[in-house]
């Protein structure tokens, strides 16, 4: 005999209490657990839950009992949803306890006033992950049971309404498994819910809190996750800014990668980002919601396994995790901002540190090319990009220990493999939107060249780039290494000088090692294009702006290198007695400032010699800043 759990109402001493007894393989019973109910019944005694109703009850009759069904999931949840009786009215009211998250929700939903006049009773189905309330012509609620805080994670659809319309007319009643037995045919269905319908309604529907639910409710019940991610992307690339409630690439990244880990891991639910959103105040149309705090269920037992020791840690995180437990990335920023201007000063705490986070980094990419189907349309993953790769190694090392200090009971293999996996799939994604736009607009690999303009083709492709960025950004997420390349050259391609400036400036545009080589290489040296190297070098790293100078024979990189020279040797100068037996500097022009000045140099250079040693630049000098002033200003004033 399977075990078998049997739900009743004790309407004993004026109050409703919800138990339940398991019937165990050695045909003896035990109570698990009691719960009290904030509903009103008069009858006394006992009342058994979930037996359906007669089908040769008159259905008047039927819609003015109360219904009160009991569901449980493979999550361990616990639900029991209730509607009272209804007479008459231009509106219903049901509830649902969610004893497995400690509060209530009773929703309060218009009938309209047309054809408001109610001959069938509320139907509560088990839909797994979700409870669907049905009310034959009005509404269809499909409520999500696992993440009911935000009623914008739940879909209501009302009116003349294909899902509604599909959906049989005759009293149902759901049996476990996503059953559902019709009373007055006798068939048994399995409820599904209708992929394609859904991905149709994604796409018609203005409404912000629609396309939310459905957009998780496509991901969390979808049984081709590659196929429909395709579809959710295509659809974004043509809605990218039609929502304006959230953001659709936020919501899209941090949601597939939710429902790609947590099928596979009982309780990870609890620790990883299920939205990026965490309020909505926003009305649903056609309903309105009242949330309340109820008592946890009573567990009469102490020994747990199956379903009792999920619903037990579900109870015991509404105890006591508080403040949510749920990762935050952000966590890493001051770290990851230490190690970026460590690297800028050339100064590093640890090699070995710097060097196992990077290893981390390595293990997603290798992870996340193994899991490549096909060779990558866009030029990513193709060059180092140190500050991305630390941003990743960094959230692997904080998603690992977030997740070993809190899940218990499984393997730490299994953990470090699910870390792995979860920022691959964060990674990939970005990579799959930026592709699907890349293949729509038939870019090709040349785009990397800066000696060409940019087109409209390359100008959308930009604009993804940048809110994709801006998506990123807010949430502290790692992009592929290689986009901040890919996004400059395209930068370079379709804006104008000033606006390119101003994007790099306000952090949009990175310049990064590999982008600005490229560019100083591939763009000759009229007018514009010196212009232009000399504002992209002049914004770089001093260290990274002396590499890059020494590959750019130009009198403006001998006026930038000059200036970087300068700038080290007086930054701690202070002016002192100058000894008149100190050899006097070969450089000598009739200016007397700049035989001065180039005096002061070279008396600093000859007693610091080994402090201001130019890596890379041996041959500069104060004779070479000297030089290279007397160019520049001849340049200036046209001689």
């Amino acid at each position: 005999m399977l075990e078998q759990r049997l739900y009743y109402i004790d309407l004993k001493n004026s109050r409703t209490i919800l138990k339940c007894i398991q019937f165990n393989a050695d045909e003896n019973f035990t109570l698990m657990f009691e719960a009290s109910l904030d509903i009103s019944l008069k009858d006394s005694g006992f009342k058994l839950v979930n037996f359906g109703c007669d089908y040769l009850q008159d259905q008047e009759k039927f819609s003015k009992h109360l219904s009160l069904c009991v569901f449980t999931n493979k999550t361990g949840s616990l639900c029991v949803c209730y509607s009272p009786k209804f007479d008459s009215g231009k509106q219903i009211t049901y509830s649902v306890f969610y004893f497995h998250k400690g509060h209530s929700k009773t929703f309060t939903a218009a009938l309209g006033s047309a054809d408001s006049h109610v001959t069938k009773g509320i139907t509560f189905l088990n839909l797994d992950c979700y409870v669907a309330v049905y009310l034959p012509g009005h509404f269809f609620h499909l409520l999500n049971i696992q993440h009911p805080d935000l009623i914008c994670h739940s879909l209501f659809l009302t009116g003349k309404n294909e899902m509604i319309d599909m959906l049989p007319h005759s009293p149902l009643q759901s049996l476990s498994g996503s059953m559902v037995l019709d009373w007055n045919s006798g068939k048994l269905y399995r409820a599904l819910l209708n992929q394609s319908y859904l991905l149709q309604l994604l796409w018609n529907t203005p409404l912000d809190c629609e396309r939310m639910a459905v957009l998780h409710c496509v991901l969390s019940c979808g049984r081709d996750s590659r196929f429909l991610e395709a579809q959710i992307i295509q659809w974004i690339s043509e809605n990218i800014s039609a929502c304006h409630s959230f953001d659709l690439i936020q919501e899209f990244i941090i949601a597939s990668s939710y429902w790609s880990i947590c099928p596979e891991t009982s309780n990870v639910d609890k620790l990883l980002p299920y939205s990026s959103v965490i309020t909505w105040n926003t009305e649903i149309p056609g309903i309105t919601l009242v949330t309340e705090e109820i008592a946890l269920p009573l567990m009469k037992v102490h020994s747990f396994k199956g379903y009792w020791e999920k619903l037990n840690y579900n109870l015991e995180y509404v105890k006591y995790a508080k403040p949510h437990l749920h990762y935050n990335n952000s966590v890493i920023r001051k770290e990851w901002n230490n190690l970026i201007s460590e690297e800028k000063t050339g100064k590093r705490r640890s090699t070995a540190y710097v060097r196992n986070i990077l290893d981390n980094a390595m293990k997603v990419i290798f992870n996340l090319e193994a899991r490549s189907l096909e060779p990558r349309l866009t030029p990513l993953f193709q060059e180092e990009d140190n500050h991305q790769r630390l941003l990743v190694g960094l959230m692997v090392s904080e998603l690992k220990d977030h997740l070993l200090r809190h899940l218990q009971g499984v393997e730490k293999k299994k953990i470090e493999q699910m870390v792995l996996d979860y920022i691959s799939k964060l990674l990939d994604l970005i990579c799959c939107i930026l592709e699907a736009s890349w293949r729509k607009h038939n870019l090709h690999p040349w785009v990397l060249h800066f000696d060409r303009r940019g087109s409209a083709a390359e100008f959308a492709v930009f604009h993804l780039m940048t809110r994709i960025l801006e998506a990123t950004n807010s949430l502290f997420l790692p992009l592929p290494p290689g986009f901040h390349t890919l996004h400059m050259v395209l930068g370079v391609h379709c804006l104008p000088l000033h606006n390119l400036l101003h994007y790099i400036d306000n952090g949009v545009l990175l310049l990064t090692e590999t982008a600005v080589t490229r560019l100083v290489k591939d763009l000759d040296n009229t007018e514009r294009n010196e212009k232009l190297k000399f504002s992209i070098i002049a914004r770089l790293p001093p260290l990274i702006g002396q590499k890059i100078s020494r590959l750019w024979d130009h009198p403006m990189s001998s006026n930038i290198i000059s200036r970087n020279h300068v700038k080290q040797l007086l930054q701690n100068y202070k002016k002192q007695p100058r000894d008149s037996m100190t050899d006097k500097s070969s450089f000598s022009v009739e200016f007397l400032p700049l035989n001065y000045f180039i005096d002061i140099l070279t008396d600093i250079e000859s007693s610091n010699q080994a402090l201001y040693a130019f890596e890379g630049h041996d041959n500069v000098d104060a004779k070479f800043v000297g030089e290279a002033a007397l160019k520049h200003t001849t340049m200036l004033l046209g001689l």
